[in-house]
């Protein structure tokens, strides 16, 4: 059974762009997110993608004043469901799941780990298919990321 996975925005943006988003349902089965960030992602989630709602918004409250209001609401439910992974790819919002003990990826986090589970042979089209959006990857990022794949 794996563990719960709690998805920002910027992850189903970036995999939706690169016609990917069928990779988060390869590798978990199932997504969390929050009502907020489908809403900031715009369209219609997979079915595979539950929506779940935060009880506490007092603590999204106090986030908000630092990071946006998606990746507060993922912060939040993180901080309410035990056991889970928030994928999150804004650095200040990394920070702060790190600071409240959360365990966090970013969506060429979940690339790697497709590659290490054997769910797709490369990681090299989907950082080049990536670089051509507007999601920006340093050189040292692509190169870390490579190592982590065994493609470098």
């Amino acid at each position: 059974m794996h563990k719960t996975i709690i998805s920002d925005t910027s992850c189903f943006i970036i995999l939706s762009k690169i016609g990917e988003l069928e990779l988060l349902r390869k590798l978990y089965g199932q997504i969390i997110t929050t009502l907020d960030i489908a809403e900031e992602y715009g369209d219609t989630l997979p079915n595979w993608v539950i929506i779940e709602k935060v009880s506490d918004k007092y603590k999204q409250q106090i986030l908000e004043m630092q990071i946006d209001k998606g990746e507060s609401s993922a912060i939040d439910l993180a901080l309410e469901i035990q056991n889970c992974t928030l994928i999150l790819d804004d650095f200040k919002a990394r920070k702060i799941a790190q600071n409240l003990g959360l365990n966090y990826t970013g969506t060429l986090g979940i690339i790697i780990k497709a590659k290490l589970n054997q769910k797709i042979s490369s990681i090299k089209p989907f950082l080049e298919k990536i670089k051509e959006t507007n999601f920006h990857i340093t050189a040292e990022i692509e190169i870390q990321a490579l190592k982590e794949a065994g493609e470098y």
